[in-house]
C-alpha cells in the first residue's frame, strides 16, 4: 500500500468518524442537556464547523486520489480519471456545499422569522437527510479505502 493510499485511509476514516460523532453522539447530546434554543445555537455551531472541515476533507481527499489515479496511469494500469473513490469524494463536497453553504442561510432566516420558500422543519429535515447521505457516502468511502 503506497504512502498516499495510506493517508487516503486515515482522512478518509477520520472524516467519516467526525460525521458520526457530531451528528450522532455531539448534537443529540445538546438536545438531552440543554434548553431546545441554546441546543438549537450550540447545534448549528458545531455543524458550521463540521462543513469547513468537511470541505478541507473533501478537497485535500480529491487531491489526493487525483495524484493516486494520475500516479497508476503513468505506470501502465489503463483506468477512467473518475474512479469510483472520486465520485464518493465529489458526492460528498456537493452534499457540503448544499447542505452546509445553501441551505443553512435558509434555515437561519426561517428561524429569524424571515419568509422562505419551506418551513423550518422541512428545510432542517432536507438538511439532516443531506448530512446523512454525506456520511454514508464518506463511510464507503473509508471503507473502499481500506479495502486495499
Amino acid at each position: 500500500m503506497s504512502k498516499v493510499v495510506c493517508f487516503q485511509s486515515m482522512l478518509s476514516g477520520l472524516w467519516a468518524g467526525v460525521l458520526l460523532a457530531i451528528g450522532g453522539i455531539a448534537a443529540p447530546a445538546l438536545f438531552s442537556v440543554l434548553e431546545r434554543q441554546q441546543a438549537g445555537a450550540g447545534a448549528g455551531q458545531i455543524f458550521h464547523i463540521e462543513s469547513r472541515l468537511s470541505l478541507a476533507f473533501a478537497i485535500l481527499l480529491f487531491v489526493l486520489e487525483r495524484r493516486r489515479v494520475r500516479d497508476e496511469v503513468e505506470q501502465g494500469a489503463s483506468q477512467s480519471a473518475m474512479s469510483a473513490n472520486l465520485l464518493l469524494v465529489l458526492g460528498a463536497l456537493f452534499l457540503t456545499v448544499l447542505g452546509g453553504f445553501a441551505l443553512q442561510p435558509m434555515i437561519q432566516a426561517a428561524k429569524a422569522g424571515e419568509p422562505t420558500a419551506l418551513s423550518f422543519a422541512a428545510l432542517h429535515g432536507i438538511s439532516a437527510s443531506l448530512y446523512w447521505l454525506k456520511a454514508l457516502l464518506v463511510l464507503v468511502l473509508a471503507w473502499r479505502m481500506t479495502a486495499r
